[in-house]
């Protein structure tokens, strides 16, 4: 049985819950509304506060979905109450974010700056040499840090790149001198 799957997710105040045909799921909570297309296969209840996911039978498809459903739902129901967060750093000598309006650039040692447009439901901010990606997305926002980073990953010799606020650049030594 799936460990992840069986658990319940609890709806908070304020939050509604709306399943439709073929499990189309829709969160309402206090910083918007998201709502998601699910295996239509899963079986979704609510009942006093509390939606639970139950699969039919043991197939390994519906093994797989059980535990992935439950946790779509739950990433719904975070993002429209609490929201999602990812920070990355900007490291190197003379890289820099900035921000005007929408549109966040990003010097990176290329001949040209790097302009990036927030995707719709997400909100860049910059601070020193800081970059924060929210939204009630979990998904979008994991997307859209990731494509940040991938502007200039962090390179292993001097660490000069943006990387995630959690992330640890494993080192290497640089070449040495001849004798």
């Amino acid at each position: 049985m799936s460990r992840i799957g069986k658990m319940p997710i609890a709806i908070p105040a304020g939050v509604t819950v709306d399943i439709a045909e073929n499990n189309k799921v829709t969160v309402k909570g206090p910083k918007g509304e998201l709502s998601r297309q699910l295996a239509p296969e899963m079986e979704l209840k609510i009942d006093n506060g509390e939606l639970t996911v139950s699969r039919p039978n043991d197939l390994k498809r519906n093994k797989s979905l059980h535990g992935l459903t439950r946790t779509l739902i739950h990433n719904m129901v975070v993002g429209v109450t609490e929201g999602y967060k990812k920070t990355l750093e900007v490291n190197g000598v003379g890289y820099r974010a900035s921000k005007q309006g929408k549109k966040l650039t990003l010097n990176l040692g290329y001949s040209h700056p790097v302009e990036m447009e927030d995707p719709e439901g997400l909100t860049t901010e910059v601070q020193d040499n800081k970059i924060i990606v929210s939204g009630i997305d979990k998904e979008k926002v994991g997307q859209y840090a990731a494509e940040i980073r991938e502007k200039r990953a962090p390179e292993p010799y001097k660490g000069k790149g943006i990387k995630y606020d959690y992330e640890v650049i494993r080192r290497k030594v640089g070449k040495t001198g001849k004798k």
